[in-house]
């Protein structure tokens, strides 16, 4: 399996979701956008796109930020959507896929940082890919937006800081608001390049101060991400054969 990532700043690195694709022995290529590495022109030599997080929101234009093209991503998102890949976007990515798909990206009710649980829909109980996830999952958090809903699009999961926590676009296509990919090892390089993201962080419900992000075990939902996309490149074969 063809696996290609979007990273937009060094210190939101995929996580294991890179650790996943090594050791399931994928093809593993990158665009590591911040470092000036281009897009690819479509998505014709991947079979799984993978949009990770960062900083910006999908309104911030190059003039903003000169190594972000927002509607680039987009062009590249909707080329393996029409090409039928699979995508995931995780949090800025999630809002990006959203948006390519003509759905604006909105601001959550709650700046979230921290780990607390989402918790699973009827829908989300209901797809397959997301059985072994139980009724709720405690996993990573640092937003202050959420994804856009298209017409067909089905809320999994929600928290209480975010009513769009999991969305599934179509059977191939993922928006993950929340950080599932998130290891001790990410979680310092986020605290290191918060700015004023956790100042004041006890004036906020659902903000944890740096003490407390760094006390979280990230081992059982980053083993619920393992098993999720398991299951996503299975349907990604069948689909294919």
């Amino acid at each position: 399996m063809r696996v290609h990532f979007i990273v937009h700043e060094h210190f939101e690195p995929p996580g294991v979701y890179e650790t996943w694709a090594m050791l399931r022995g994928h093809e593993v290529t990158f665009s590591r956008v911040y470092a000036g590495q281009k897009l690819p022109q479509d998505a014709r030599d991947m079979d799984l796109l993978i949009v990770m997080g960062g900083p910006q929101d999908p309104s911030v234009t190059p003039d903003e930020c000169a190594h972000f093209n927002s509607l680039a991503e987009q062009a590249l998102i909707s080329s393996a959507v029409q090409l039928g890949k699979a995508v995931i976007g995780v949090c800025l990515g999630a809002q990006l896929i959203g948006e390519a798909l003509g759905a604006r990206f909105m601001h959550s009710p709650e700046k979230e940082i921290g780990k607390f649980p989402v918790f699973i829909t009827a829908e989300g109980a209901q797809n397959p890919l997301l059985s072994h996830f139980g009724n709720k999952l405690d996993v990573g958090h640092w937003h202050n937006d959420m994804p856009g809903l298209t017409p067909g699009a089905e809320i999994l999961a929600w928290s209480e800081g975010c009513p769009r926590q999991i969305v599934a676009y179509s059977e191939l296509v993922y928006g993950f608001q929340c950080h599932m990919e998130f290891t001790q090892t990410v979680v310092e390089l986020l605290i290191a390049h918060s700015g004023g993201d956790l100042n004041h962080a006890g004036n906020y419900r659902f903000v944890h101060s740096p003490e407390v992000l760094r006390t979280h075990d990230y081992t059982e939902m980053n083993r619920a991400l393992f098993g999720f996309l398991d299951k996503l490149e299975s349907r990604c074969r069948r689909i294919r054969a």
